[in-house]
């Protein structure tokens, strides 16, 4: 019916760079970093960064790489600077692969964080992929290991794409798609100040061409623990965006190989329906595994696309905005939003928002059902302030469009904490959401996503 209960905490996805002097040179976890900055103090409780223009790639340590510039500027292989075996953990298989790496600079957040999740946008043809790792600096000036955020690739013939879970020094500890801090209601406890990425880039040997990225990054973010936020003003506005409809539960039983079918494809099918507002559409070559009786074949061709074989479902946030962006000229990130104003700003510049929320089936009212993790994709808002979405946890496409109340809504989306069954407490998601939207935005488009923080 919904997605299944998340393994990870609550996550997060992109920040902004540090100095020259930051970015010196870190030895492994542990190592006590040079120039250890002290972090800004800052109004929103998320931070955002990431590298995109081909200034951005041309900054950091090239071992092998460098910085293409163009329509979508990114990051190529020039040379392998060495080789490497893959043992892939989930096919079994073995094969030697050539590499290239970029670290980027250290990048001083502006929120001592308790959490981080990166985000890239890729494309990697067939005989590449990439490996991407996160390394966070701590408030006492320590840091973490190189963290495996991810081993990506956006097909399945040379690898299976995959998170790393459970990757620990102590302190901090990767949940899937989320590097956190192992302790975070401690008052003035450990955070991380600041953070670095590593993107490893394969080919196979003796290929003459590689992977190219075209956006990395991370969110950081410390959301106080809340049960309930404040009741933000509706703008008065009603606008609603023409996006697609596509209902999950019409793939029941599909393709169980994928997070056991239809059911649980909340975030796939989300994501397919920002991809298609957006103009993206998969090609026939690309369906043709799905079965001609099945309706909507591309939902399908979305959840195979955004599996992760190591977390066995498709709801790896970073691998759903991964995928958005291998459709031409789209971009997708993950973050945190801090209200429904955000999202109004965004819905007025047309970008519509795939949101993650839990809830007791009498929290939301005209639902019918609770969750205890679920995407759905903000399309509008009434002149009332209420929320329309997509719900893909619909029976049929007609009824995928809802109109929720907002004072409900605001809560189950942005809290952190709620009670779940028997009276245990659960975790909310405290404002996690998808962006997808053009690599190239329009001038209200950028408006909008800086004023939300994002750019």
């Amino acid at each position: 019916m919904t997605a299944p209960t998340p393994r990870r905490a609550v996550l997060v996805a992109a920040l902004a760079v540090a100095t020259a002097a930051t970015a010196a040179s870190v030895p492994g976890g542990g190592a006590r970093a040079a120039g250890h900055p002290t972090p800004r103090a800052g109004g929103r409780p998320v931070d955002n960064r990431f590298w995109y223009a081909h200034r951005h790639w041309a900054a950091g340590t090239h071992h092998g790489t460098t910085a293409v510039d163009g329509a979508r500027p990114g990051l190529r292989m020039t040379s392998a600077v060495g080789r490497t075996e893959y043992a892939d953990p989930h096919t079994g298989r073995r094969a030697t692969w050539e590499y290239a790496t970029w670290t980027s600079p250290v990048h001083l957040s502006a929120v001592p964080a308790t959490e981080a999740i990166a985000s890239w946008n890729a494309d990697t043809p067939a005989g590449t992929w990439i490996r991407i790792e996160l390394r966070g600096t701590y408030t006492d000036a320590t840091t973490t290991p190189w963290y495996t955020m991810a081993r990506w690739a956006s097909g399945e013939t040379d690898i299976r794409r995959t998170s790393v879970d459970g990757q620990t020094d102590g302190r901090s500890t990767v949940w899937t798609d989320t590097l956190a801090v192992d302790a975070p209601a401690a008052a003035g406890g450990l955070r991380i100040a600041a953070w670095q990425l590593r993107l490893t880039l394969h080919r196979r040997p003796g290929a003459t061409a590689g992977p190219t990225v075209w956006l990395a990054g991370a969110m950081a973010s410390a959301v106080p623990d809340r049960f309930t936020v404040p009741a933000s003003t509706p703008s008065g506005t009603a606008r609603e965006l023409a996006v697609p409809r596509y209902s999950q539960e019409v793939h029941a039983g599909r393709y169980p190989e994928y997070d056991n079918g239809g059911e649980a494809w909340c975030s796939p099918t989300s994501s397919q329906m920002v991809v298609e507002f957006w103009g993206g559409r998969a090609g026939a070559d690309a369906l043709a595994w799905v079965d001609r009786g099945y309706s909507d074949p591309q939902v399908c061709h979305a959840a195979r696309s955004t599996y992760d074989a190591a977390y066995k479902g498709c709801g790896n946030w970073p691998f759903n905005a991964a995928y958005a962006a291998t459709y031409r000229g789209l971009a997708g990130v993950v973050t945190r939003l801090g209200s429904l104003t955000d999202l109004e700003t965004l819905i007025a510049a047309g970008i519509p928002v795939i949101t993650s929320q839990s809830f007791r089936q009498e929290e939301l009212t005209g639902a019918g059902y609770g969750t205890a993790g679920h995407l759905m994709t903000v399309v509008g808002f009434t002149a009332a302030g209420d929320v329309i979405a997509n719900d893909p946890n619909s029976p049929d496409n007609p009824s995928v469009r809802r109109v929720y109340r907002r004072r409900e809504w605001e809560n189950i989306w942005l809290r952190t904490k709620r009670a779940g069954t028997g009276g245990k407490t659960a975790s909310g998601s405290g404002g996690v959401c998808y962006l997808y939207a053009p690599a190239r935005p329009a001038p209200a488009q950028i408006a909008a996503l800086r004023s939300v923080g994002v750019l």
